[in-house]
């Protein structure tokens, strides 16, 4: 599992940690993690060409500490100062081991082979100052590996924004816990690989993070197995509202996603009957409405309904049973907030895309794309849901004192295709329907369909990667689940 937490929670286990520590002993821990770090990233240290770009704050001395540590080892370390003033006892430390302040930073970072981005910290706030962007962009486009020192500067710790320009690096060094913007989009993106230093930290943070991110070890424990006493019904039975004449492929590729996500039976409920029992000849298809098909143990309702006030009833009528409901996709449309709030006795789990998100809430779809985080909490309190928040970072909320927001680490650009968002709501109800919680039915299937989109795009043989279709992506959900359920 992958922790993340606020600034203002790391900055207090820092003081508490340091007040038992002699003083900069914390920095000397930082610095040493930063330089064995860089150390594994240049082809040979000795000869080396690095950079420091060094704001005023503690990051910066971190980049001068660091950096000290390179030029005793034989690396050439030229330190771009940034601020108004540089860590005093880091700027003696590099001098002492070799290192100069630059004459031209443009001419060091013309010819160096890896950047120490120590500009801002994670107090930083509203992108790049206007002085450091001409330095930052001329290190983007040297031909030096780029490390940011604890997270890029110019993004948002605590939220994953980027309102201003920022230093996209190739990898990232973060201390003592990970920071919620480097798991979020758009940040995610400028982090780079990331690797995290042990500073000792762990006992002074708080044990319920801000976000986490599971890994294989924790979605292997929630995935459902059946025993030798299992039957249809045990392992559940999810029911699979989905499809219209216009949209049959919908029901399809939702049903392809329940079955291959474990449910023991699938009822659909919909016109597209025929084209599901083409496809899916172990479906159980009526034609009639939902409390008409038998008992089932979660409803997936919306994808491929259409337009109009058939979605809306189909919805009202789901909601109105008394057990997990999974939304999506059409029967958002309009939905109101006080009906999902109604006093359900089950969960409720929606899962918009930004676009639906934005019209939920109203604002542009910009605005949920630049703040997630934002938007995925407010969704949650809202509608008294459970909300995955599918995008390039898809989250994971259930909303006020039910835990940190889950962020999922599998996913790839080329679930960005028509139908993949209708193979996770049939894949995440049949987690539902065999009894986990929506946020952890969520989480579990949201990693599942990343990780069978990348084993379908690169299905062509080693090295290989390229486009893949919904149906590709549910018939490698087999192959993901056994990746991760398997014992290592």
């Amino acid at each position: 599992m992958r922790t993340a937490h606020r600034v203002e929670t790391v900055r207090a286990a820092e003081a508490a940690l340091m007040a038992r520590l002699p003083e900069g002993a914390l920095m000397q821990r930082a610095a040493a993690g930063l330089a064995a770090a860089c150390r594994g990233l240049l082809p040979r240290v000795y000869g080396a060409r690095v950079v420091l770009l060094v704001g005023s704050g503690d990051n910066g001395g971190d980049a001068l500490y660091a950096g000290a540590r390179l030029a005793r080892r034989g690396a050439g370390v030229t330190a771009v100062l940034l601020g108004d003033r540089a860590h005093e006892g880091g700027l003696a430390a590099l001098r002492a081991a070799g290192g100069r302040i630059a004459d031209d930073p443009f001419e060091a970072l013309a010819v160096a082979d890896l950047v120490l981005d120590g500009i801002t910290g994670i107090g930083g706030r509203g992108g790049l100052r206007p002085d450091a962007v001409p330095v930052a962009r001329a290190a983007r486009g040297s031909d030096a590996v780029v490390v940011a020192v604890d997270l890029p500067s110019g993004v948002d710790a605590d939220t994953g924004e980027v309102t201003g320009e920022a230093l996209r690096a190739d990898a990232t060094v973060t201390f003592g816990t990970y920071k919620p913007g480097l798991l979020v989009d758009p940040a995610r993106e400028y982090a780079g690989a990331l690797r995290l230093v042990d500073i000792g930290l762990g006992p002074y943070l708080p044990g319920v993070p801000e976000t986490e991110a599971l890994q294989h070890e924790d979605v292997a424990r929630l995935l459902p197995r059946p025993g030798a006493g299992s039957d249809k019904y045990r392992r559940g039975v999810l029911g699979v509202v989905a499809g219209s004449s216009r949209y049959p492929g919908a029901a399809v590729l939702a049903v392809a996603g329940a079955l291959r996500g474990g449910a023991g039976a699938v009822r659909y409920v919909g016109p597209a009957g025929d084209a599901v029992l083409a496809e899916h000849p172990e479906t159980l298809v009526y034609s009639g409405r939902p409390e008409q098909a038998g008992r089932v143990q979660a409803w997936v309702v919306g994808p491929g309904l259409g337009e109009g006030p058939g979605p809306l009833v189909a919805v009202a009528e789901v909601l109105a049973s008394d057990v997990p409901v999974l939304v999506d996709a059409d029967g958002l449309r309009g939905l109101d907030p006080a009906v999902v709030r109604a006093r359900r006795p089950a969960a409720t789990l929606l899962t918009p895309h930004a676009g639906e998100a934005a019209a939920l809430l109203g604002v542009a779809r910009e605005e949920v794309e630049a703040g997630r985080l934002a938007a995925v909490r407010e969704l949650a309190e809202r509608f008294g849901a459970t909300v995955l928040l599918k995008g390039s970072t898809t989250l994971v909320y259930g909303g006020p004192g039910a835990g940190p927001v889950r962020v999922n680490p599998t996913g790839t650009p080329w679930l960005a295709t028509a139908g993949s968002g209708d193979v996770l709501s049939g894949l995440a109800g049949s987690l539902l329907a065999a009894g986990l919680s929506a946020v952890d039915a969520g989480s579990a299937a949201a990693y599942l369909h990343g990780l069978a989109a990348r084993r379908a795009s690169v299905s062509g043989g080693p090295g290989a990667s390229g486009p893949v279709t919904a149906s590709e992506v549910a018939e490698s959900l087999r192959g993901a689940w056994g990746d991760v359920a398997a014992p290592a």
